[in-house]
């Protein structure tokens, strides 16, 4: 994550990931979860917190899963059901549910089909947002599996030479295994950059970069600048000079494979809320998977290895800064800006839910 997102060191207030989990854990119950759900929802939040996916974590999205859920526009206990089944794929109702708590469950069924077929691939339609993308995608790892999980974000991109919000953000979450190397995690939106880090932007002062977001009238800003009134995101690329057009088509990619295989619909015309994928490959039907490892590991090193351009440091592939965060972040806390603290205590209070902070 860029330094522009961070919040400064000298005002962070550090807090440890078990203690945020508890707090987040106590709130989504006040709010009628039961304590699995919340569990393993405040998980999936202070996953994205530990890595470094501070977009994603809990400064962002608590507040709004909190305000979705006192509205009832989330449903606090889902009974999802399944709509298809063919044994490989299967589509699944996630009854509004946040995907936050129906998310990894079916994420774990895509696994299990993997086993039993080689690849399983489950779609969830009618759920709510469900956080990064690489969570559900890391859970096929320790099965000796790749994971792939996108979702559809929200109508908050203007297409190549466009003018109207008519794209979702929509991630794309890839994991793979490795023997000894730090394991590819790659999770990013198909926008310019993530529509939450504007968010984190706002929070910190700070300015966009050429190329991030459009004006109203849908001409992108090409300086650095404050974050314009009626901004639209670009698509990964920025502008069709650089390559926006890529970012356009992978986003279209992820809706296909997404709502309209679910049969809920495209872009403005999605039906349901979102729709989540979940797919697990299992190596071992493909290839050796100490095999595999092997190669993985012999691929990554070379990476590693390679020469830095000059003025930079160092090559990362996806995954090692996150694995270094992590490391930082156990041992000294998950640094949140002190409004983020303030929420979380006086949020607690006003629901009588116990907090840890």
């Amino acid at each position: 994550m860029l330094d522009r997102f961070k919040v400064p060191e000298d005002i962070a207030v550090r807090v440890a990931p078990d203690a945020m989990r508890a707090t987040v854990t106590g709130l989504f119950t006040a709010l009628g979860m039961g304590v699995a759900n919340a569990t393993q929802a405040a998980d999936v939040l202070v996953y994205a917190d530990v890595r470094g996916i501070d977009s994603h974590g809990v400064s962002n999205m608590t507040p709004r899963y909190v305000s979705w859920l006192q509205k009832g526009v989330i449903n606090a206990t889902p009974q999802t059901r399944v709509l298809r089944d063919t044994g490989p794929a299967v589509t699944v109702d996630g009854d509004r549910g946040l995907g936050l708590v129906v998310g990894p469950p079916a994420m774990d069924l895509a696994i299990e089909r993997a086993r039993n077929h080689g690849i399983g691939v489950v779609l969830v339609s009618n759920a709510g947002h469900y956080g990064a993308a690489a969570y559900h995608a890391h859970r096929a790892i320790a099965h000796d599996m790749v994971g792939v999980s996108m979702t559809t974000g929200g109508l908050l991109v203007a297409p190549t030479h466009g003018a109207e919000r008519l794209l979702g953000l929509n991630p794309i979450g890839i994991a793979a295994p490795s023997g000894k190397e730090i394991p590819f995690i790659f999770d990013a939106s198909m926008s310019s950059v993530a529509g939450n880090k504007i968010a984190l932007l706002n929070r910190v002062g700070g300015k966009v970069l050429p190329g991030w977001v459009a004006r109203a009238d849908g001409s992108p800003v090409m300086e650095e600048a404050t974050v314009p009134e009626g901004f639209m995101m670009l698509p990964l690329g920025g502008t069709r000079e650089i390559g926006s057009h890529k970012g356009f088509g992978l986003m279209m990619m992820v809706e296909v494979l997404t709502t309209l295989l679910a049969g809920a619909g495209g872009g403005p015309f999605r039906r349901g809320d979102s729709t989540h994928y979940f797919a697990a490959y299992n190596i071992g039907a493909f290839s050796d998977a100490g095999q595999f490892k092997d190669d993985m590991d012999a691929y990554l090193r070379r990476l590693l290895d390679s020469k830095a351009a000059p003025g930079e440091k160092r090559v990362v592939y996806p995954g090692v800064e996150e694995a270094e965060i992590e490391a930082d972040r156990l041992e000294r806390g998950i640094p949140y800006h002190p409004e983020v603290v303030e929420w979380f205590t006086t949020t607690c209070e006003s629901l009588q839910a116990k907090h840890h902070l």
